[in-house]
């Protein structure tokens, strides 16, 4: 069975094409060799996905020539316990780190900013301009 069918068929992509896309640019592995979309692949061997910031390693247990439930798929590969540790750690990281939205010091106004500064203009009274009304 093709590479990019058994990882559309496993759930791990939503179309072929993308299947197809991410084995490309390298991010997909059979056995430690870069893979190619038409590589055979077969039960007991180990593949590993690049997803993001993620490297999942999985070892193939069956083949499905159709996408099934995610019951289904998910039988058809076993994640390795180094794996699994490291997507745990990764979950892990993202979750204590600081939201980046914090360190911007400036840039948009909130609601709050604007109405402040709504505030602050109307020093001026209820002039529209700054020349003095005789």
């Amino acid at each position: 069975m093709r590479i990019d069918k058994w990882l559309w068929a496993a759930r791990f992509f939503k179309t072929r094409s993308l299947a197809t896309d991410e084995i490309n640019k390298g991010r997909i592995q059979i056995n430690g060799q870069v893979a190619k979309p038409a590589r055979e692949i077969k039960a007991q061997d180990t593949v590993v996905i690049r997803q993001g910031d993620l490297t999942r390693k999985l070892l193939v247990l069956g083949l499905s020539q159709v996408r099934g439930p995610a019951p289904v798929a998910q039988a058809l590969y076993q994640e390795t316990p180094e794996s699994l540790m490291l997507r745990a750690k990764v979950t892990e990281q993202r979750h204590l780190a600081r939201e980046p939205a914090l360190s911007i010091a400036h840039g948009r106004p909130t609601k709050r900013d604007r109405r402040d500064l709504l505030q602050t203009s109307k020093g001026w009274g209820d002039r529209w301009s700054a020349s003095v009304d005789e």
